[in-house]
């Protein structure tokens, strides 16, 4: 036995990482890496292709000068930024929010549903997703002792056939309301939603409240990508001062300016809810990154001043429609979001070749994991197969479509249409 190996038994890891096959981005990004055609155009992870905003840029290096900038916040995070959210946030839930009672600041969205998982959720208490899920709610809620129980979104029956709104996808009501059980402690919600780019709209929202106020649960709404929405969107705890008590909403401020490394994400809630969350986050990572806490202070405060938001907006919706088009010339289906910066497109009518070389590691995964693989290597663009955001018993829903982020430059989304167009020759209607 090599030392290595001895090493590896003798230190066994915990069960909430143990046995964990490779992830979605580790495959993807390999892959890229070693792709022959480079540079590779990677529609993968959602990350910025382009600089936040001059003046949010600015407010970040101008906090690196100040002193206390540079030290320790307070663990729930910098009174000027917590101040800047609740009065950014205020008018859209139809209350002053309370800056030092219902806002705290976390290291990014993620950590901060962290800290709601650990706050409220114990062994043997069950929390409700939607499929497809953002994958780190999974990690999240084990590493909290939860139970999770899923809820798929069915996509319209013609999503292979017919460009349609990312609304059809639906949620089935009744089976939501047979998942839930006297030890269901939480759903979680995400809307916009990624991936499917949906907007929940406010008759879906009304009944999922109803049910959390019946059955007394929890629901954490995944609102980080609150200022990218193309039709009406509601806030699930703007319903009713009922839905609101049991309500955290998460923002990030790294989706709204296009820093997503800054890792500053929010929450906003009840008292009694959010001082939980706060405590959690305190025993996690202590304080966030104060130099920009405050750059993202400043930019909340000025981003109505400057018309970003509204500026923001349209220019990712002309993104979304710039990129489709490649779509649309190809005949290739795919669901229009309402929201976010994310596209799925259904390649059904991509017939791979029957003796392609696909590595054991994809070949043994969805059809979707060889769509990606084979663009990577074939086309030179990569794109996220979504059934790594369902349970193995509903992969099927997802496995003909990919995910492309279109929050990348315009002389990328350009190329990568370019060779988008290299599948003609692989579509079999």
């Amino acid at each position: 036995m090599s030392q290595t190996a001895a090493q590896a038994e003798l230190f066994q890891p915990a069960q909430r990482v143990a046995g964990q096959r490779q992830d979605v981005w580790s495959i993807v990004n390999e892959a890229a890496a070693a792709s022959p055609v480079q540079p590779i155009v990677n529609m993968g992870q959602g990350f910025f292709g382009y600089n936040p905003p001059q003046f949010v840029l600015d407010a970040a290096k101008e906090a690196l000068n100040r002193v206390d900038c540079n030290q320790y916040s307070p663990t729930k995070g910098r009174p000027r930024l917590k101040k800047a959210i609740a009065d950014a946030y205020s008018s859209s839930f139809g209350r002053a929010l309370n800056p030092d009672t219902e806002v705290t600041i976390t290291t990014g969205a993620n950590e901060g549903m962290l800290s709601a998982f650990m706050g409220f959720i114990e062994p043997g208490d069950e929390v409700i997703l939607f499929e497809p899920f953002f994958d780190q709610y999974i990690s999240n809620i084990e590493m909290s002792g939860g139970t999770i129980r899923y809820v798929p979104l069915h996509p319209p029956k013609d999503g292979a056939t017919k460009t349609s709104s990312a609304l059809e996808w639906t949620i089935d009501f009744e089976q939501l309301e047979r998942t839930i059980n006297p030890k269901t402690k939480m759903i979680v919600l995400n809307s916009p939603h990624n991936p499917v780019g949906k907007v929940f709209s406010r008759a879906e929202l009304e009944r999922i409240g109803e049910l959390a106020v019946k059955h007394n649960f929890i629901i954490l709404s995944d609102e980080v990508y609150d200022r990218l929405y193309y039709v009406p969107f509601t806030r699930i705890a703007t319903l009713s001062p009922e839905v609101y008590e049991r309500t955290l909403t998460v923002g990030s401020a790294g989706k709204a300016f296009y820093a997503t490394g800054w890792r500053v994400g929010y929450l906003i809630g009840p008292e009694h809810l959010i001082k939980y969350v706060a405590a959690a986050h305190t025993r996690i990572c202590y304080s966030s990154v104060s130099p920009l806490q405050e750059g993202a202070a400043v930019a909340f405060e000025q981003a109505d001043k400057v018309g970003f938001w509204d500026e923001s907006r349209k220019d990712m919706r002309r993104k979304m429609s710039l990129f489709c088009e490649v779509f649309d010339e190809l005949g290739i289906p795919y669901s229009d979001p309402e929201g976010g910066y994310f596209v799925l497109a259904n390649l059904s009518s991509v017939k791979l070749p029957e003796d392609y070389p696909f590595p054991p590691h994809v070949s043994s995964r969805p059809r979707d994991f060889k769509l990606a693989w084979f663009l990577i290597q074939e086309v030179g663009v990569a794109a996220i197969p979504p059934t790594e955001f369902y349970t193995d018993e509903n992969a099927r829903i997802a496995e003909d479509y990919l995910r492309f982020a279109v929050c990348k430059n315009d002389d990328v989304l350009e190329t990568a249409k370019e060779r988008l167009r290299g599948l003609k020759k692989y579509i079999v209607r």
